[in-house]
């Protein structure tokens, strides 16, 4: 999508579908859902899961609905459309199974099915990794108060006894009996904030904010997780990630122990590019900036030098015009033409030259 390469992606089909069916054949349950063990999702010792069970988890089923709707895609760039029309049928019966079966409706979030069929009696952080997909029926039109589908699941982020914690974003609910209960420093995903997930967490929180209508949460609340994301990237007063961190202190968990230093799982650099400063990237020509910075909290940015379909593209946002000397508002310029522009801090499309 960023770099408008067509033979780089489609000489990897046939790798792609072929992987997906090694999955399907290894790891796909009878009713159409994927398992997956918590430590071979990278998050071992949770509330919910096991090192030894086949869960049905909302991490590797977001992954394969994904997964499927990217191999559609490229099998249509590729004039393939029968392929492409199979894994579409793939995705959509992904999607109707996540939403069916790991959604509770009465705690109003996705969760991990055990293998004796009871959903965990725990809300994680990996509930809202559906939406870093677009998987869930996002709610549209009507008024906000109205809205509470399945968007309803982000009024737990920002609350003291969900997810919001002074260091972060919590991988388990705060007030859950077990949270924080494994002990500590052996990797464990009871609770403790982990940049991965927050990265996570950050994308699928974006593209609720741009695609659903809901009164849960906001781009200050973005904004918010993002800051406290960005501020804990420290050690001894030195840029520094690790692995894990307290969620009161903020001290990391494995300080500078060797396996843990210089974690570098997180995606810090697309969070800010695509989220605060809202560049979306796209299969057509049409540049799409949505910035998710509150209005009213930074009078200037400039992200410049993105190469973007074979052009630099530079975005610009000014309150009063002073600071870059190109005019008040914000301003998308590919090769240094301007190709949109809105004198307020909001949605703005050009198409390229």
């Amino acid at each position: 999508l960023v770099n408008a390469n067509p033979d780089f992606v489609t000489n990897l089909l046939d790798d792609l579908a072929a992987d997906y069916r090694v999955w399907e054949e290894e790891r796909k349950l009878p009713d159409g859902l994927f398992w997956q063990r918590d430590v071979e999702d990278g998050m071992e010792e949770s509330i919910s899961g096991s090192r030894t069970k086949k869960q049905a988890r909302p991490t590797i089923n977001s992954y394969m609905f994904g997964n499927a709707r990217a191999v559609a895609a490229i099998a249509r760039l590729a004039g393939q459309n029968e392929l492409a029309g199979e894994y579409d049928r793939k995705a959509a019966e992904l999607k109707r199974l996540t939403q069916s079966v790991l959604w509770d409706a009465s705690a109003k979030f996705f969760k991990v099915r055990r293998e004796d069929g009871r959903l965990a009696d725990v809300r994680e952080e990996i509930g809202f990794i559906p939406w870093c997909f677009n998987l869930p029926d996002a709610t549209a039109g009507g008024t906000l108060a109205a809205a509470a589908g399945y968007e309803e699941a982000w009024a737990q982020l920002m609350d003291p006894s969900g997810f919001r914690a002074p260091y972060g974003i919590t991988t388990a609910e705060r007030r859950h009996p077990a949270f924080r209960s494994h002990g500590c420093c052996g990797c464990e995903w009871d609770g403790a904030v982990w940049p991965f997930a927050t990265s996570q967490t950050l994308i699928g929180l974006a593209n609720v904010l741009r695609d659903s209508t809901q009164s849960f949460v906001t781009s200050k609340d973005y904004f918010d997780v993002f800051l406290t994301y960005v501020r804990c990237h420290r050690f001894d007063g030195k840029p520094y990630i690790g692995e894990y961190l307290d969620e009161t202190t903020g001290q990391w968990l494995k300080g500078r122990q060797e396996r843990s230093r210089y974690y570098n799982h997180s995606t810090f650099a697309d969070l800010l590019i695509t989220g605060v400063v809202g560049l979306r990237p796209r299969a057509d020509d049409t540049v799409e900036v949505h910035p998710l910075l509150p209005k009213g909290t930074w009078d200037w940015f400039c992200l410049d030098g993105v190469q973007y379909h074979s052009r630099m593209l530079t975005i610009v946002w000014d309150k009063d015009g002073e600071r870059y000397g190109r005019g008040a508002g914000l301003s998308v310029l590919a090769g240094g033409k301007v190709i949109a522009r809105s004198g307020e801090l909001e949605p703005v499309a050009g198409r390229l030259p």
